[in-house]
């Protein structure tokens, strides 16, 4: 029986919904290539809530970026739409899109929507172990009829920097307390990697700052400034987020703090990279700790 894919006419318009959050959104980029590179025939676009769609800016695999509305799902006209989201608002957003195939994961509570549903990643790839994040999304394409292949970094565009000088990027916040090493920390482990580099530091709009005023600070800056900031790293320094995937998507060789979220799971994806975990509290991860984790990253070839 032919696949999905193979169903699919020429130059038919495929719609991922992915509403959130950052991690994800760089983590669903790698099976996107795949899907584009198997049918560069197809018209791929994608639902993102606007906070997060500049991940996919510029972007050569994509057709066109969606707002999150029935109105835009409808309008774009899909002939199969795919739910890497799974909760309810993208089930009525997939459902609005009126596809003759509407695909999302079996395990969904969602599953009303779908007429396509999706195994468990471990069934589609053969292997009974914990999967990486870009696994599972990737597995997804595998199931619709792209042939199975090694599964690339994740793909972040924007335009070259106008500063090119080399520089540390350092993301010393998280969603949640217990997902950031104490910012003291942070600041002086900033002080003895920056080895003449630019310190650069990621924040959002409602965090604290002061500890790092010494440096430059992009806070709240719009994703194409992160992007631009991280074309030039050399080296990056963080909390499990949003940022780290990003810089694994530029290659920046990554030092990563992990409190109790799974490191199989959300390990940077495909770059030179060293997790540090604590799932005893990242109060626990020394300064010197980190220190020699990143000498040693930085030493290798």
């Amino acid at each position: 029986m032919p696949s999905l894919l193979e169903r699919l006419p020429p130059g038919a318009r495929v719609l991922l919904v992915r509403l959130r959050s950052l991690g994800d959104c760089v983590l669903t980029t790698p099976a996107i290539h795949l899907l584009k590179r198997h049918r560069p025939d197809l018209e791929i676009g994608i639902m993102v809530e606007p906070r997060f769609a500049g991940i996919y800016e510029d972007n050569p695999d994509l057709g066109a970026v969606l707002p999150p509305s029935k109105r835009a799902a409808l309008a774009f006209r899909p002939r199969l739409t795919l739910n890497l989201h799974g909760g309810p608002t993208s089930a009525v957003l997939t459902l609005a899109s009126l596809a003759r195939w509407r695909a999302g994961f079996a395990h969904y509570k969602t599953g009303w929507a779908h007429n396509v549903k999706i195994p468990r990643a471990q069934q589609i790839l053969g292997e009974e172990r914990k999967v990486h994040t870009a696994e599972h999304v990737a597995s997804a394409m595998f199931f619709l009829g792209v042939p199975p292949a090694e599964i690339p970094r994740a793909r972040l565009f924007a335009p070259p920097p106008k500063e090119q000088t080399p520089c540390l990027v350092l993301h010393p916040f998280a969603s949640a307390p217990g997902k950031a090493w104490p910012a003291d920390r942070f600041a002086a482990a900033a002080h003895a990697l920056a080895l003449g580099r630019e310190v650069v530091v990621l924040a959002g709009p409602g965090d604290d700052t002061a500890p790092f005023r010494q440096f430059t600070v992009l806070a709240a800056a719009p994703l194409r400034t992160v992007k631009q900031a991280l074309q030039r790293a050399t080296l990056f320094l963080g909390n499990d987020s949003g940022p780290a995937h990003m810089a694994a998507a530029f290659g920046v060789p990554s030092v990563v703090l992990f409190g109790t979220s799974d490191p199989v799971v959300w390990a940077p994806w495909r770059t030179r990279a060293r997790v540090l975990s604590a799932p005893e509290g990242l109060a626990s991860i020394a300064v010197e700790r980190v220190l020699a984790a990143a000498t040693e990253l930085e030493a290798e070839p």
